[in-house]
């Protein structure tokens, strides 16, 4: 698609306290924009000092807190020129055993609150006739995962709002893109992990064997991390879609990725499912730990 440069080579990125957020930050400081990164805990604010960036605090889950921030960019007028929406999480767990406030949660970080604040930038790139808006999405929001149904859905939810205002905005000047990694050397499988342990409390479940496996599993499957590929490796998709006049609608991230896409589009369901079913066979064969710690 045909975008309109960026006016201002400034950027906002959500979720930086490490992995891809932090690689997209430090590659387009390099590459000479005004970044301004933010993240949840004073840890990871401190952090991003210390390596010289500007940071911003943002609760995405919180309305007041992502408002409050837009507010606070507009009266300082450094509404940055380019939206990175990298912020999410994972909350694994078989649908039967996901209450309604796991899921609200879910979808409250990684579709609402992400949705709010790119909605919040679109007036001022309409009225500058220019803007870059990026979402950091998933192959999961491609194919829908066992035991990680709540974050498919929501990078499903994600996507889907990506192409619908894509297409509103058309003739707007700004361009609406989706990063689609596929596994990737960060902590987010380990994030998930103990996000399971805090919350799948499902005594009776008939996947608490598979969850107590998940529990004490401190890395992520051989398979997944043969073909992982460093954060850097979305960052520079981060950069093509902020720089290139011409960015593409989706850029999909190691090998991984391009089969589930590939596969998703020809293959009958009933095979996908089979698939599925067979990596659930394995993984509750395999031993606990692995190689690498990777985000899918």
């Amino acid at each position: 698609m045909k975008a309109a440069p960026v006016e201002f080579k400034s950027v906002l990125i959500t979720g930086c306290s490490s992995g891809i957020g932090r690689a997209a930050a430090r590659m387009l400081k390099t590459r000479g924009w005004e970044v301004l990164p933010t993240a949840r805990k004073e840890e990871d604010l401190a952090s991003l000092r210390e390596e010289g960036f500007s940071p911003r605090k943002i609760e995405l889950a919180d309305e007041d807190s992502v408002s409050g921030l837009l507010n606070q960019l507009q009266h300082d007028g450094r509404l940055p020129g380019a939206l990175v929406n990298n912020a999410g999480y994972g909350q694994p767990g078989a649908i039967e055993d996901l209450n309604r406030e796991l899921l609200r949660r879910q979808f409250e970080v990684n579709v609402f609150g992400l949705q709010q604040l790119a909605n919040g930038f679109v007036p001022s790139f309409r009225k500058r006739g220019c803007g870059r808006i990026v979402h950091v999405s998933s192959m999961l929001g491609r194919l829908s995962m066992p035991l990680n149904g709540a974050y498919s859905a929501s990078k499903f939810a994600l996507e889907s709002l990506a192409d619908a205002q894509r297409v509103e905005l058309h003739d707007s000047g700004v361009a609406v893109s989706l990063i689609e990694p596929g596994p990737i050397y960060t902590e987010f499988h380990a994030s998930a992990r103990r996000r399971g342990s805090a919350t799948l409390r499902t005594p009776h479940s008939p996947f608490l064997p598979l969850y107590e496996k998940f529990e004490h599993a401190d890395r992520a499957p051989r398979t997944a991390a043969r073909f992982a590929l460093p954060p850097e490796a979305v960052a520079r998709k981060i950069v093509h879609a902020l720089e290139s006049p011409h960015p593409r609608i989706r850029y999909r991230v190691t090998i991984p990725a391009l089969l589930g896409e590939a596969a998703q589009r020809l293959l009958p369901a009933c095979w996908i499912d089979a698939a599925f079913r067979a990596g659930l066979r394995r993984f509750s064969a395999a031993p606990a730990t692995s190689d690498e710690p990777v985000q899918n």
